[in-house]
């Protein structure tokens, strides 16, 4: 990527050999129950068959992809209700929002974007984002997306989740793509096991989502990453994401940071599982 010039706020379409593949939205006009933030909507495969949802019935808070925290020390950075511990889900007036700064670089294949995490009326995180889009073989490329968390404030915060919040098996919080529903669920795999109940919770080094048409490879590129459990829903819903904080809260000291990267690889068809391993090793290794 190179620096060039552009209308500061206006969305950023990313292309991959001349094709645009996904629309970054920065300012979304959304209501604070939806924890308005920065998101990656519609993105698309090579083909054009789109792999996010934007808001669906099931869950409008569903905002297609990017980095969504359901408590930062009690605030909701995720959108809709807040799980409460021995009280169970509740509507509560605690949402905080994403809140574009500047872009740092800004190209045709991807920007780095400053934010900040503001609820209440105070700053709690600096992040830096960078994504990168970049071209596999004629028909797949990968989502290179990594935040860096910076906790701003006087005191360590500290990141929850439902799951460590007293709800069994909702560890959700992180990197998180909401993938297109279609009229038979998508099938889930990794290396060695498939099937949500298996990889949901799992530790794996890449997670495949296949869908009628299109297959997305989701895999931790860093050390830190690798070892955040997969939250998975393909019944429900298609969703995957990356947990930040699965058994235990995650905790920022102040002026520290937490950073995260997740590759996904956005292909047309449905790939097996040595397709998607190939996929994979080119995508991290770029």
């Amino acid at each position: 990527m190179t620096a060039t010039a552009t209308a500061p706020d206006a969305p950023v379409v990313l292309r991959v050999a001349g094709r645009p593949v996904a629309r970054y939205v920065t300012r979304p006009e959304l209501p604070a129950r939806l924890s308005p933030r920065p998101y990656l909507h519609p993105v698309t495969t090579l083909a054009g068959t789109a792999v996010t949802e934007l808001s669906p019935a099931d869950h409008t808070h569903h905002l297609g992809v990017g980095v969504a925290v359901p408590d930062v020390e009690g605030h909701n950075f995720w959108g809709g209700r807040t799980y409460v511990r021995d009280r169970g889900p509740a509507e509560l007036d605690n949402h905080g929002a994403q809140r574009h700064g500047s872009f740092q670089l800004r190209d045709p294949d991807g920007f780095v974007e400053e934010l900040r995490w503001v609820a209440a009326g105070t700053e709690l995180l600096r992040e830096r984002r960078t994504v990168a889009a970049t071209e596999l073989t004629d028909t797949a490329w990968a989502l290179d997306f990594t935040f860096s968390l910076t906790n701003v404030t006087a005191g360590t915060l500290s990141i929850g989740s439902p799951a460590t919040n007293g709800r069994p098996g909702a560890a959700y919080g992180g990197f998180f793509w909401r993938a297109r529903k279609e009229d038979a669920a998508p099938e889930v795999f990794t290396a060695g096991t498939e099937g949500e109940a298996s990889v949901h919770g799992a530790r794996a080094d890449w997670l495949a989502l296949a869908g009628a048409r299109w297959t997305l490879v989701f895999a931790g590129a860093t050390a830190a990453t690798r070892r955040d459990p997969w939250f998975v829903r393909t019944a429900e819903y298609p969703g995957v994401g990356s947990s930040l904080a699965s058994a235990q809260r995650l905790r920022v000291p102040p002026g520290e940071t937490a950073v995260r990267r997740i590759v996904t690889v956005v292909a047309d068809g449905r790939l097996d599982r040595h397709e998607a391993a190939a996929l994979v090793r080119k995508a991290v290794s770029q």
